[in-house]
């Protein structure tokens, strides 16, 4: 395993730390937002939720969506400006070239990229292909002035938790579904595609459908055993992967005011995985403590008035879509998994669980930390069970990784002895990297074989952390994957269970303690990671991008499906029909195929590079191979697809790669959120079955014609548009289908992507 060194050499720790720092840009304008919703009132009567307040104050013109007094929850399509963008290595490198073929000089708001998702956890040292990648973002970030955080500076998730979040803020990712880890923070951060945030980086107004709000009512305090992770395991289980779809989770009641604040981001974090648009929570001192604590004290001061003209909380008596109480206190551990992350089991009934499924009672590695699980609480409190361990002799049963969230995390571990505490009983310490978690994990064993892990990660498909599609990994809080790692048996309880000793005796974990914040403060370490505050775009700065990459490749524009005044699709076949679960891994697989994220050439080859059915004509073929075969012949195609297609990480690549290859359509039963707002900024329509039979009516190979499309792009948004179908045995027929694209996602539709859009309009 490695550890990132700096470039510019060795760590070293700071002596001289200020205590606060400027955050002239990291404050949100919490005037003008609330001059913005006062506005909102004039048209709005009802009391409103902390995620409308968030919402509306950042409306580009509230007079204008607002005006005619609709319905706005689930229905309004919402004109927003974003206060700030941030975007990891894997997915920045898109997003970029899009931007560069904008013609801008410099982002008109803050950005800043984050290496953490290319580094592997295997050898020593980062890998020397990287470096043209690393090269490539950091001459973009110098010439447009964007903060770059080099490789080793730690998590995307993490770092803006530490620096730039800050209570009712809206901030748009391109990146990560992972994006709301920095609701603990009590703000709005909604993960989008490379598209929506070159919206922001161009000054266009981002456009989201307005969610509704779930109310998530909290009561109780959590027992010593039970943490804010198994919150959000146990929410999981009762919303499963499809329940926060179209929507935003708001936490409140007393409930919220016990937990940390970085507790609070492992449950915002987590929402991702019910498909929630994002998560929230009030304003809470715990909140002002971490912001004190990670030197933003000025905007912790300014939170407070915000706070004081309730700004920052929820209109006592405002109503939610759905309200869900849980009484903290009734609640105990939970694992969730294998293979979802709803599939959620009560710590007390999981040993059973596990005998009735038939699986090998044995754990084969244990994992900690991530963007998910690696924060100071977390660490303290697993140190609290290794010095336990260590106490009576015990060391790990299996493999014991730990992945540290940032450099601020891991220098102020290694400081307070909590690094030294876990290699004491086997635990290795990774790099400040995402690493297994998004399959950045080259494991040399258990390869092929059947096998469980425990995580304290947030997602956990098929394949997804090593590579093994038998491998299932079963979600924890960083406590319990801890504690069984000392057994090494899926069946152990630590709350109930002893451990046998070899004198004889045997041992029982009592519960874990930790700590919030450092008595100490947090220590920042290799500050040569640190990126200067707001830099000055260097204009003539060269874009490194080498002639013959295999890594990075200029974007060309793709055509418009309407030239030569044509209003309907061209006839489309339907490359294949998708039965099943389909998330974004299965369409654009990650692990190895990351180094290709720039490259849209080479990273198409994996596309849908698992066993679907496809049209027929060669068998033996790859999907990718059927694809370029189509568009050889210049022979546009269509998908017909599953429930919440395009589920789990926001992969742009996911809609980059069919389009690249000719998708012009694909018909769903329902789409997750995320997708199919990528689906449209790349110029792909996508439609849902009116009726959701009508999916086993059309196969592969079948041509699809839209009938009605006309009338959308005439600016009717409410057109009825349906689908005429010729099988391939001639049968012909017509079935109806709904879209959910606004007046200005039909722009991007008819001008081939949204890029093209924004292009036409600032030239």
């Amino acid at each position: 395993m490695f550890r990132v060194q700096s470039r510019l050499g060795g760590r070293s720790f700071a002596t001289l730390v200020p205590l606060e720092k400027n955050c002239a840009s990291l404050t949100p304008p919490y005037s003008a937002l609330i001059e913005n919703l006062s506005r909102v009132r004039r048209h709005v009567k009802h009391k409103l939720t902390l995620s409308e307040k968030i919402l509306f104050s950042h409306l580009s013109d509230p007079d204008k969506v607002l005006g005619d007094g609709a319905k706005i929850r689930g229905q309004a399509y919402l004109q927003l400006r974003p206060e700030r963008v941030a975007m990891q290595d894997a997915s920045a490198q898109m997003a970029l070239l899009q931007f560069m073929s904008a013609g801008l000089e410099r982002s008109v708001v803050p950005v800043s990229i984050h290496c953490d998702h290319l580094i592997q956890a295997s050898v020593e040292g980062a890998q020397s292909d990287l470096e043209e990648v690393f090269d490539f973002l950091e001459s973009a970030a110098r010439k447009y002035g964007i903060e770059f955080w080099g490789p080793g500076s730690g998590i995307i998730h993490q770092i803006v938790l530490e620096n730039y979040a800050a209570p009712g803020m809206l901030m748009s990712y391109y990146a990560d579904s992972h994006t709301p880890n920095a609701g603990g923070l009590g703000m709005l951060a909604i993960g989008v595609g490379g598209a929506d945030a070159v919206d922001a980086m161009t000054g266009t107004p981002w456009e989201l459908k307005a969610p509704e709000i779930v109310g998530i009512h909290l009561t109780g305090s959590l027992n010593p055993w039970v943490s804010p992770k198994d919150l959000i395991l146990h929410l999981a289980g009762k919303l499963t992967v499809r329940g926060g779809t179209g929507r935003i989770l708001e936490y409140f009641g007393p409930g919220v005011f016990d937990q940390s604040c970085t507790g609070l981001a492992t449950v915002a974090n987590m929402g991702a995985e019910v498909g929630a648009t994002t998560s929230t929570f009030p304003y809470t001192p715990n909140m002002r403590a971490y912001l004190n604590a990670t030197r933003r004290a000025p905007v912790a001061r300014a939170a407070d008035e915000a706070a004081a003209q309730g700004f920052l909380s929820a209109d006592e008596g405002a109503e939610y879509d759905q309200l869900i109480e849980i009484n903290l206190s009734e609640l105990e551990p939970h694992i969730n998994g294998p293979f979802t992350p709803d599939l959620a089991t009560p710590l007390s009934k999981f040993g059973a669980f596990v005998k009735e499924q038939g699986w090998k009672d044995e754990m084969s590695a244990g994992l900690i930390g991530s963007c998910t699980n690696s924060s100071y609480q977390d660490m303290t409190s697993v140190a609290d069970l290794a010095r336990q361990a260590k106490s009576v002799g015990l060391t790990a049963k299996v493999p014991f990784l730990c992945t540290p969230g940032s450099e601020q995390i891991r220098a102020t571990m290694e400081r307070d002895n909590v690094t030294s505490t876990l290699e004491d009983v086997g635990a290795v310490v990774l790099a400040n990297a995402c690493g297994p978690c998004i399959g950045q994990w080259k494991r040399e064993d258990r390869k092929t074989e059947e096998n469980a892990i425990l995580t304290s990660f947030n997602r956990n498909f098929k394949s997804r952390n090593d590579g093994n599609r038998l491998t299932m990994n079963f979600l924890a809080s960083p406590t319990i994957v801890t504690a069984m790692a000392f057994s090494g048996k899926l069946s152990f309880n630590p709350m109930t269970d002893s451990i046998p000793l070899e004198s004889g005796e045997s041992f029982r974990f009592s519960p874990p303690t930790g700590q919030d914040l450092p008595s100490a403060g947090f220590t920042l370490g290799e500050q040569s990671f640190y990126p200067a505050a707001t830099p000055e775009p260097q204009p003539h700065t060269e874009v490194v991008i080498k002639e013959d990459s295999q890594r990075l490749e200029l974007l060309q524009p793709f055509a418009s499906q309407f030239e030569g005044g044509r209003t309907e699709l061209p006839p489309l076949k339907v490359l294949m029909r998708v039965r099943g679960k389909c998330t974004t891994d299965h369409i654009s697989a990650a692990g190895p195929w990351l180094k290709y994220k720039g490259h849209l050439t080479n990273i198409s080859e994996n596309l849908f590079n698992v066993a679907f059915d496809h049209d027929g004509e060669t068998p033996s073929d790859t999907i990718p191979g059927v694809a370029k075969r189509f568009k050889s012949r210049n022979q546009p195609w269509a998908l017909v697809v599953d429930d919440n297609y395009g589920e789990g990480s926001a992969r742009e690549h996911a809609a980059l790669q069919p389009r690249f290859y000719g998708c012009g359509m694909i018909v769903a039963r329902s789409f997750a959120r995320i997708h199919e707002t990528n689906l449209k900024k790349q110029g792909v329509l996508p439609l849902w079955f009116a009726d959701k039979a009508d999916y086993s009516r059309i196969g592969s190979g079948d041509i699809v014609e839209t009938v009605g499309l006309s009338g959308l792009l005439a600016g009717d948004t409410n057109a009825e548009i349906k689908l005429k179908v010729t099988t391939r045995g001639g049968e012909v027929f017509e079935i109806a289908t709904k879209h959910t694209m606004s007046a200005d996602q039909v722009k991007w539709l008819e001008a081939g992507s949204a890029l093209n859009y924004i292009r036409s309009q600032l030239n």
